[in-house]
């Protein structure tokens, strides 16, 4: 064990000794001015130990923690030799694992990565990107309001503000890297959504590298942003907008306005699925879409119908849904079957989402005909 410490070698010289050196009867021999030598004794740790370990760590509310111990004999029980827990370190060395100096190593680092995700999870959350012209802020509310009625802890980086769950945390506009950053560094937070304008892209990019959703509502054919050399609405989309579909995980989807033509083609770029959206049902490109078996969100007849393949079914008709008047602002219906995509897409059930763009804008109209009776009382 000696040979194989470079320090106790030296330790020794400095005492004109080696390690074949038998010292005189009674003389005392530093070898090591420090403690830190490593021998794996895994094997041998008693059973009642390792559960004091691990009880300690979770008292300070650590998930994984390095556990100092003092004790005699690390196969018996403490109470039994006076031995102690005198240290929780809450980021443990790995080295001493992978290369002990005496004693089997131990693959430290994969037991970690297995106890933090279970089988077949990856460490992702639901991440939802919404992009576009217009309606970027109302389509990224609609869509965390469904969210969080599904049951999830959402945080929500946007143009009005930023969101955890329906706290508004900051007013203002948080649709920028910032805001999405502290969504993303927030435990708490079981789903994100985010709006990304151009020029945060641009300037910015986006603050995260993969999203399980991506949503592009519509490109404006006159918009452009000449300080960053996007000339006109076509550099626009495939310079720009495309950003959000391209980082589309494989098993997410992308949800595209079938309108807007700019917006439609980006449909080749997505490694995932594909979910159209539009206010025309006659629309050829919606007819081949679900022909091939695929899914969209249209409005028929005043009715939001849920398609996929010859599979029809109603989520709600647009006098339900306050936020379009009726159906009087056809904008407002664009972005209501946007952010039903996306909850579609997510995995959240039809009556969820009917709960969610029903009730959207309601809660804050009684909230304020509250607030108005009570400063006339």
């Amino acid at each position: 064990l000696l040979e194989r410490e470079p320090a106790a070698v030296l330790e020794l010289q400095r005492q004109n000794l080696t390690t074949e050196s038998v010292p005189a009867a009674g003389r005392r021999i530093l070898l090591l001015r420090n403690g830190n030598v490593s021998a794996d004794v895994t094997d041998q740790v008693h059973p009642s130990v390792a559960a004091a370990a691990s009880l300690a760590a979770r008292i300070v509310g650590l998930d994984i923690a390095g556990v100092d111990i003092v004790a005699e004999d690390i196969s018996r029980p403490l109470a039994d030799q006076g031995g102690a827990i005198v240290e929780v370190n809450a980021g443990p060395g790995l080295l001493m694992h992978l290369k002990p100096s005496e004693g089997q190593p131990r693959p430290v680092g994969e037991a970690i990565v297995n106890n933090l995700f279970g089988e077949g999870e990856n460490g992702r959350i639901p991440v939802v990107g919404v992009t576009g012209t217009h309606g970027k802020t109302t389509i990224s509310r609609l869509i965390a309001r469904i969210i969080h009625l599904s049951g999830k802890h959402v945080g929500l980086a946007c143009g009005d503000g930023l969101y955890f769950g329906e706290r508004l945390v900051e007013r203002g506009n948080r649709a920028n890297w910032g805001a999405a950053h502290r969504v993303l560094l927030n435990r708490a937070v079981e789903a994100a959504v985010f709006e990304n304008g151009s020029v945060s892209i641009l300037s910015e990019g986006l603050a995260y590298d993969r999203c399980l959703v991506g949503v592009v509502a519509n490109i404006d054919p006159n918009d452009s942003l000449p300080e960053y050399y996007i000339e006109n609405a076509e550099q626009m989309a495939t310079k720009v907008k495309r950003t959000q579909v391209d980082v589309v995980l494989p098993d997410g989807a992308a949800v595209l306005n079938a309108d807007d033509p700019l917006v439609a083609d980006m449909a080749q770029l997505c490694d995932g699925e594909v979910i159209f959206f539009g206010i025309q049902p006659e629309s050829p490109l919606l007819a081949e879409h679900l022909k091939n078996g695929g899914r969209a969100v249209f409005l028929r007849d005043g009715d939001l119908i849920q398609a996929e393949g010859e599979r029809q079914s109603k989520v709600s008709s647009v006098d339900a849904i306050p936020l379009t008047e009726n159906g009087a602002v056809a904008y407002q219906v664009e972005n209501v079957l946007a952010a039903v995509g996306a909850a579609w897409a997510l995995g959240i059930g039809p009556e969820v989402i009917r709960a969610g763009i029903e009730l959207f804008g309601t809660e804050q109209a009684e909230q304020q005909g509250l607030k108005f009776k009570a400063q006339t009382a």
